[in-house]
């Protein structure tokens, strides 16, 4: 620690994202990546770019961008917010609509980031407690003297919670705003964005990185009331007005334009997940009923933490995380079938082995 940190600096305790290894041969299932190509639309959209519009600035209001989003949920373009990621997009929420002294809730299984963002903006916080079963109880999401934030589906459980249960948490906070980070939605039943209509204290973030394939250009959004959107379009353009660059915004216009080609991508991970459950199911594991792309699983003959140590020996990294209540859980993205294949198979040697 500097005797120049700000205190801001010093109450950080930074979120700890999952592994990257710099390994050609590593099957890497523990960052939720898509394990397939975004649509060919993307790769043509950039390459027109790179036609000497670099050398300008991009657009700081992402319209085309926000208006290709907004078709695609029936709403309108001003109910749409673009920024650097849906990480990006939660920070500025945080700023926009929570505030120091008045305690937010989430849940205390949940996204990382929460906590960090909370005591990086010096916001209190109250966590709830997840039922036995994982699932989040509502009630307790009442009230809320600052606001509430939480995943739909949950991370890293897996689970979602349908839209009457987040309405009741909407309804039941009419003075605070309610954030649901649906970073998993697309594959899940349905999204809350149809709620946005007639909650104006609903707002409701997505990205681009899971189901579009578009993890390494980072653009998320934020779909709310007209009020909420000009807020975090306030906080952006006192930090930065250009948060998106233009590879991004024509990278991301195009993956939204291609909507067989996302049907498509999601369908194959929803089969490929089904299969990869049934198949942990054989295998003595405890799969929780998944509505992402990734599944979490115990076994109860063999810790999961020698479960993803052995699995990184032998060359496919998974997720552990090692926090009271989900320590003999790990998460498993889902890839390919032939990587799935390759997992099952490692599985079963490193189980028979401790029999």
């Amino acid at each position: 620690m500097s005797k120049f940190w700000s205190e801001m600096v010093k109450r950080t305790e930074p979120y700890v994202p999952g592994e990257q290894l710099n390994d050609r041969d590593i099957i890497k299932l523990n960052t939720n990546e898509n394990p397939y190509p975004p649509s060919p639309l993307v790769k043509e959209a950039i390459l027109k770019q790179l036609e000497g519009q670099l050398r300008l600035y991009p657009s700081p209001t992402v319209d085309e961008l926000r208006r290709v989003i907004a078709e695609t949920n029936g709403i309108s373009a001003e109910q749409v917010f673009v920024g650097n990621g849906s990480d990006e997009v939660l920070a500025f929420s945080f700023m926009a609509f929570f505030n120091p002294g008045k305690p937010i809730r989430f849940p205390a299984i949940t996204y990382s980031f929460y906590p960090v963002y909370a005591k990086l903006f010096n916001i209190p916080y109250e966590t709830i407690e997840v039922n036995e079963d994982f699932t989040l109880p509502a009630k307790p999401f009442f009230g809320a003297d600052g606001g509430v934030i939480l995943p739909n589906p949950n991370a890293p459980t897996s689970l979602y919670m349908d839209l009457s249960w987040v309405e009741s948490v909407v309804v039941n906070n009419p003075d605070t705003v309610v954030i649901i980070d649906e970073a998993y939605i697309d594959f899940a039943p349905e999204s809350a964005v149809q709620l946005v209509k007639s909650h104006e204290n609903l707002l409701v973030v997505q990205t681009t990185s899971k189901s579009r394939s578009l993890a390494g250009m980072r653009v998320g959004y934020a779909i709310g009331h007209p009020a909420l959107i000009e807020a975090l379009i306030r906080i952006k353009d006192s930090f930065n007005s250009y948060t998106i660059d233009r590879l991004a915004i024509a990278g991301a216009t195009a993956a939204f334009k291609d909507q067989k080609y996302f049907d498509e991508t999601v369908l194959k991970i929803k089969e490929t997940r089904e299969r990869l459950t049934e198949a942990l199911k054989e295998l003595g594991f405890n799969v929780l009923p998944s509505q992402t792309n990734f599944v979490f699983a115990s076994h109860s003959n063999m810790r999961a933490v020698d479960l993803y140590t052995k699995l990184k020996d032998e060359g496919i990294l998974v997720r552990h995380f090692n926090q009271s209540g989900i320590d003999n859980y790990f998460r498993i993205t889902i890839g390919t079938d032939e990587q799935m294949d390759s997992l099952l198979k490692k599985l079963e040697w490193i189980l028979a082995g401790e029999n």
